[in-house]
């Protein structure tokens, strides 16, 4: 607990630092990144299940979902496949989404709760705020379901829904090694610059998505194969808190201006689309133009404009999360805590959270570039070429 602490003033300290001087962190960046992306996906779903699945006879069960913000547009679809699912099988849904604001979502969970929820399903905007709320959902036998976020200091949780987290590290790593041949360029007299943006401290996931991306990637910083001018490689130099894209773009334009004022990044590992869409910005305010100069961009969650970017250029990957087989995956583990029965899970020795190891089911990333989206997200009826081409 101390660790995480220290990790997350470490990077409160660092995000402070950047920003000052800058407008609010809650401002739109540009017009085609954060501001877009709200737009599309208030009418865009990814897929259609909200509409073909029909509500079933009433349970008289209630499931409260705690989500924690709709300013991604992963969260607004995790939270439609969630409810149409759990509609579909009989269960009254109160689903909540508490924009990033901790105690906005305490009281959230404090009044689903009250209202006689029989199941919570909690995405956190940060669990070691929820320890003292969580006691209480235990104290009165409603089973707890973490969504996508290790809830965390608490025995309150049943089970874990989730992708392989580090695995989405490891294949961001992979990535970048395959696509600028690392294992080949020092011996051809190749380096590259590059710099990171990783994930919230106070997200459980960011360090294993930190830990899977240096796993590849740290032997060919101590080679001197990659080169990071800023020096900032730890998690606590690269973390950026509440997944914030502005805060992205600020680090970026910082980078830019301090230190790549003579030479060109070639590589901006991001660790979520909403900083390579600030990244991007950072770019293009710098003087970058799409082209050989422009750098090789990663990110996580595959949403709408992603995708459009990775067709136009402007981000070279994502890392694919299919939601609705997340929300599957969870309904299972809603429906076997009320009715009795196990749900399928295939880790029992990842994801300890301090007090207990949560049994848990990690659904698989994928990889996606202009390669293959066509194969897997298209193809896969993640998003149609028409939403695609507006």
């Amino acid at each position: 607990m101390k660790k995480k602490l220290v990790s997350a003033l470490l990077c409160a300290a660092m995000v402070a630092t950047m920003v000052t001087g800058c407008g609010s962190s809650t401002g739109t960046t540009t017009d085609n990144t954060s501001s877009e992306t709200k737009t599309e996906t208030t009418t865009d779903s990814t897929t259609d299940t909200s509409q073909t699945e029909t509500k079933a006879e009433s349970t008289g069960k209630k499931v409260g979902v705690a989500m924690p913000t709709q300013s991604s547009e992963r969260w607004i679809n995790d939270g439609a496949n969630m409810k149409s699912r759990l509609e579909a099988l009989g269960y009254e849904v109160d689903m909540q989404y508490a924009e990033d604001d901790i105690q906005a979502q305490v009281s959230q969970i404090e009044n689903l709760i009250a209202n006689g929820a029989d199941c919570l399903v909690i995405a956190a905007v940060d669990s070691s705020a929820l320890v003292n709320v969580l006691k209480q959902a235990k104290d009165n036998n409603i089973p707890v379901i973490a969504y996508d976020r290790l809830l965390m200091d608490t025995d309150a949780v049943s089970y874990y829904a989730t992708f392989d987290n580090e695995g989405v590290g490891t294949a961001i790593g992979k990535y970048i090694e395959e696509k600028k041949d690392l294992a080949n360029a020092k011996a051809a007299g190749k380096s590259y610059t590059i710099e990171f943006f990783m994930g919230s401290p106070d997200d459980n996931n960011a360090l294993f998505l930190y830990r899977g991306v240096m796993n590849v990637l740290q032997p060919y910083l101590d080679d001197g194969t990659l080169v990071c001018k800023t020096g900032r490689t730890s998690f606590e130099d690269t973390c950026i808190l509440r997944w914030s894209q502005e805060t992205a773009q600020q680090m970026c334009e910082n980078y830019l201006s301090g230190y790549y004022a003579d030479e060109k990044l070639d590589i901006a590992c991001t660790a979520f689309d909403g900083f390579a869409y600030g990244v991007r910005a950072a770019l293009e305010g710098a003087g970058y133009t799409l082209g050989d100069e422009w750098p090789l961009i990663t990110g996580q969650d595959a949403e709408l404009m992603a995708t459009k970017n990775i067709i136009s250029g402007y981000q070279t990957m994502s890392i694919y999360k299919d939601t609705r087989i997340l929300a599957d995956k969870c309904v299972t583990m809603v429906q076997a805590v009320l009715e009795g029965t196990e749900p399928e899970i295939n880790d029992k020795e990842q994801y300890n959270n301090n007090v207990i190891t949560v049994p848990s089911y990690l659904c698989t990333p994928v990889a996606v570039d202009k390669d293959n989206y066509k194969e897997i997200i298209v193809d896969g009826g993640y998003y149609t070429e028409e939403q695609l081409a507006d």
